[in-house]
């Protein structure tokens, strides 16, 4: 088992690493729309919000020598289900067929104040 950090990504807010590897397996915590570099929210816009979630979530797998294509199983949490489809829509930009499994759910806070965040499962060659 490794930890997986990249400064590129926003850092942890509690007791947790950013991703963790055990085998073949790469296990990323929920990541949400903070700028890496400046460690604000991007926007308020969720379609902007998920993209940068995404950019996020990309940056831990490439640290961990992976990619969005490596992907087999998220979790979405959004804050409201009005969103979801803005969501889904900037989602299948950077997730490519075969999607990934995933849930998806309405959550009445987020640890900060953000409409998305996503945790999710890769493999690893």
């Amino acid at each position: 088992m490794r930890e997986i950090h990249t400064d590129d990504a926003p850092s942890a807010i509690g007791p947790f690493s950013q991703a963790m590897q055990d085998g073949d397996r790469i296990y990323v915590s929920g990541q949400g729309p903070v700028d890496p570099e400046s460690g604000e929210i991007v926007s308020e816009d969720i379609k902007e919000q998920t993209a940068q979630t995404l950019e996020n979530l990309e940056t831990i797998l490439e640290a961990a020598d992976a990619s969005l294509d490596d992907v087999l199983k998220t979790n979405v949490y959004v804050t409201n289900m009005d969103n979801y489809d803005a969501v889904n829509e900037v989602y299948a930009e950077y997730m490519s067929e075969p999607y990934p499994a995933r849930a998806a759910m309405e959550v009445s806070r987020l640890p900060i104040d953000i409409g998305v965040e996503i945790e999710l499962v890769a493999r690893s060659e």
